[in-house]
């Protein structure tokens, strides 16, 4: 007969066999999903060192940009897409067909012909990678406690340290060796292992709809409409921050005509005047990643054009960013840190905004080119300690129901950030004469292109940490709370 001190103990045992990740319970399930991250950030730094390589081949330099947004656009579909999909039936349908759209995106543009054929796997690429970033979030959301929900988040951002390491190097020696094909079609083979790893914990655990017993609700097709307009608007804006000509305005306009009502529908109410609790978490999400990654992107090209490195070692300067991210991810996880998380992210906006305030110093020859690698170690730090805290938070926010809409929400508010701001950044390096030349020019304009971009950056940045002190919660009796 069992005695209750026996049952007692039973219970503790399990408790404590459960506090982990790693545990017994949850190893299969963290590990498939980590996989699965871990597959996406080997493609997007693999697949960016091939893809040069291929748009020469395929005789498609001129369409270039558009192998980058035909990813994009399609995937702000996939997102909403997936996060109907997930909230009326489940993660598991929405992952699936993401990871097995992601695959055949990489099949395709790897046996391309032709650039447009190239193109069209990487919108099909993109549309798989919307579909399971968002299913991802919301198995975290459903599959694990509250308790092991940051430590599931940090285990994302760590999946990203090999890739930005080793995805470069490996696939500029596949390139050299074998052809950039074999990147596009090697990396499909990894959709295997995290398939049959993940999926049956999935099933078992985050299958189905929150109320199993009212069924599936039917797909809210206004959403799906405003999925559309928000993507074809992102396309536009793209195509007309490539070419900075009177005659760019019109499809620029269009995009934005497109998008600014799209927004309104797809966000939170309240976003973008940083409404407190959840609005303020998305719009900080999109602040946070639109600034560092449009500040980013011009990282490389400055390091080459104006001190003289190799990309491969202007690369390197930011390699140690992947590893000061994971660790951002690890130290707001911790349960110590938990009242302090509005802190924290406060703490990583600043460094984000240091970062990327001091980047353009390096335009100075006095100043040594090591300075922006720790800076932007720094800035990655604080970028690990505000993305996860911000998953963190908008699942604590979110009712069961409402996981994968809201899950979307922060994801459209990261990636249409990241083009709006890119979009702008891209426009005024152009405007003060940044694609001039490839050295700097006698009147100096190179050098305030570059600082045309870093500096209103880092003023986005600054905003983003006046939104933190937005994340706390009004209660009924007028005081603050933390979410």
């Amino acid at each position: 007969m069992t005695t209750l001190g026996s049952r007692d103990a039973a219970v503790v045992d399990a408790e404590r066999d459960d506090d982990s990740v790693l545990s017994r319970s949850y190893r299969a399930l963290s590990v498939g999903i980590v996989s699965v991250v871990f597959l996406i950030a080997f493609e997007a730094t693999a697949v960016g060192t091939a893809m040069p390589v291929a748009a020469r081949e395929l005789d498609g330099v001129a369409l270039y940009a558009f192998a980058f947004s035909g990813y994009f656009t399609t995937s702000l579909f996939g997102m909403v897409l997936a996060g109907q999909w997930s909230d009326r039936r489940g993660p598991l349908a929405a992952l699936t067909w993401g990871i097995g759209a992601f695959a055949a995106g990489l099949v395709v543009a790897g046996t391309a012909q032709a650039m447009w054929v190239f193109i069209l796997g990487r919108a099909v690429q993109g549309f798989g990678g919307g579909l399971v970033i968002v299913a991802l979030y919301v198995v975290v959301g459903r599959a694990y406690p509250e308790r092991l929900r940051p430590a599931v988040l940090a285990a994302f951002a760590a999946g990203w340290v090999v890739p930005s390491i080793v995805g470069p190097l490996a696939s500029g020696a596949v390139t050299e060796r074998l052809g950039w094909r074999w990147v596009f079609l090697g990396i499909p083979v990894l959709v295997v292992f995290p398939l049959a790893l993940a999926l049956p914990q999935i099933r078992r655990r985050a299958a189905g709809p929150v109320d199993a017993q009212a069924g599936a609700a039917a797909f809210d097709r206004r959403r799906i409409r405003l999925a559309l307009a928000i993507s074809l608007g992102a396309g536009l804006l793209q195509y007309a921050a490539q070419d900075v000509r009177p005659l760019s305005l019109l499809p620029g306009l269009a995009g934005a005509a497109l998008i600014v009502p799209a927004v309104l529908g797809l966000l939170p109410r309240g976003t973008y005047r940083a409404a407190r609790g959840l609005p303020s978490v998305v719009l900080l999400r999109g602040l946070a990643a639109g600034s560092f990654i449009a500040a980013e992107s011009f990282v490389p090209l400055m390091l080459v054009t104006q001190r003289g490195l190799t990309p491969t070692l202007a690369g390197f300067s930011l390699a140690a960013g992947g590893g000061t991210w994971a660790l951002g991810s690890w130290v707001q996880s911790r349960p110590r840190f938990e009242r302090y998380r509005e802190r924290l992210m406060t703490c990583g906006m600043v460094l984000v905004a240091a970062a990327i305030a001091a980047a353009p110093s390096v335009l100075w020859h006095a100043v040594p080119v090591w300075t922006l690698a720790v800076a932007w170690g720094f800035g990655c730090f604080g970028m690990g300690l505000v993305i996860s805290s911000a998953s963190v938070l908008l699942l604590q926010l979110s009712a069961p129901e409402e996981a994968g809409a809201n899950s979307a929400s922060l994801q459209i508010s990261d990636a249409l950030s990241n083009v709006v701001l890119l979009a702008a950044a891209g426009a005024a390096f152009a405007t003060l004469g940044g694609g001039s030349t490839a050295t700097t020019t006698a009147d100096g304009t190179r050098p305030v292109a570059f600082a045309a971009v870093f500096l209103p950056m880092a003023g986005v940045a600054l905003v983003g940490a006046w939104v933190t002190r937005r994340l706390r919660t009004v209660t009924q009796s007028g005081t603050t709370v933390a979410p």
